[in-house]
């Protein structure tokens, strides 16, 4: 007969079975898998860790201004307002405004300029275009500004395109929008005067109107085995002069004896002489990484490009009012 498994009123309750002790050193099963995540995430715990301290130590390098550089960069700054460019950027900057100082047109020229470049091709000079838009400038060969390698020289479109504003009645005193889209002609004529903040700060700072207001943060520069001699310059100082006297200053330098004809001094002329120096020293600073400067001064002020973080500091240069040396590697 089979046995009921139900029990009737007032039925004992069979003994419960004692619970099974797990043996010594085991762990519930619960316990077992949790430790066996725990072991999966141990290295994707040790990863992030990691990271953190690389990303820690990365901030902390460039924020040191002592620590190697991590991540060159330019600065304008002119009254507590900033903004930064990488070096190409900084490179086509100097051009811009480098010509519009050479040239004698007002800091105004420049800006208009400068916020012209930022909204066509972001201050780089592009290959490539809407159409056969070229260079800085997006200036169009079909168009009547020169041939495709033209327009790609920034001298050249920069030199254009002072050569047309200027010829834009009253242009100092109209909006930058406006005197740009004289010259361009684009179809997003109001987009240039949403740049004009920037623009200003560049162009004042790389005009010498605003002293020390341009700095860059770059890598060591390779030192170059060439030399001159203390009357003649090396090569990689007659490139930084031809590139100078071609972009800057009309004046030529001489050869700084007793640095292996690598370092330069100009000497500028008249009442403005001092901010045409400082305009000069700028200029060098946004091409440092160009052209191998290592070390730009002025009047009681000098960049070493070995303490870049510092940016300008004053010195004892030995450098006289309204000039300026600049020393390649």
């Amino acid at each position: 007969m089979p046995v009921s498994t139900s029990r009737g009123p007032g039925a004992p309750r069979p003994a419960r079975r004692p619970a099974r002790r797990p043996t010594r050193g085991a762990l519930p099963r619960s316990a077992s898998a949790a430790n066996r995540r725990a072991r999966r995430l141990r290295p994707l715990v040790a990863a992030g860790s990691a990271l953190v301290v690389l990303t820690a130590g990365a901030l902390w390098l460039v924020r040191d201004d002592d620590a190697p550089v991590v991540r060159e960069r330019c600065t304008a700054t002119v009254d507590g307002a900033s903004t930064s460019l990488s070096p190409e950027q900084a490179r086509n900057a100097a051009t811009v405004v480098g010509l519009a100082v050479r040239r004698g047109l007002p800091a105004r020229a420049a800006t208009i300029a400068i916020a012209t470049v930022v909204q066509e091709s972001g201050l780089r000079n592009l290959d490539h275009g809407d159409r056969d838009s070229l260079g800085l400038f997006q200036q169009r060969p079909s168009q009547g500004w020169g041939s495709p390698e033209q327009v790609r020289d920034p001298v050249f479109a920069t030199t254009a395109f002072y050569d047309a504003l200027v010829e834009v009645d009253g242009y100092r005193d109209l909006p930058v929008t406006d005197a740009a889209q004289e010259v361009q002609r684009s179809g997003f004529p109001l987009a240039y005067g949403d740049h004009e903040p920037e623009a200003r700060l560049i162009a004042s700072a790389l005009t010498g109107y605003t002293p020390a207001g341009f700095t860059c943060r770059l890598r060591a520069a390779e030192p170059d085995a060439q030399v001159g001699t203390d009357e003649e310059a090396s090569a990689g100082a007659q490139r930084l002069r031809d590139a100078m006297g071609t972009e800057v200053v009309a004046v030529a330098p001489r050869v700084v004896p007793g640095t292996d004809g690598k370092a330069l001094q100009y000497a500028l002329e008249g009442e403005d002489a001092a901010r045409l120096a400082w305009a000069a020293a700028a200029w060098a600073v946004a091409s440092a990484d160009a052209h191998d400067v290592v070390e730009v001064s002025v009047e009681g002020s000098t960049w070493v490009r070995e303490r870049s973080g510092h940016g300008w500091t004053p010195a004892g240069t030995g450098v006289p009012a309204g000039a300026v040396r600049v020393r390649v590697a």
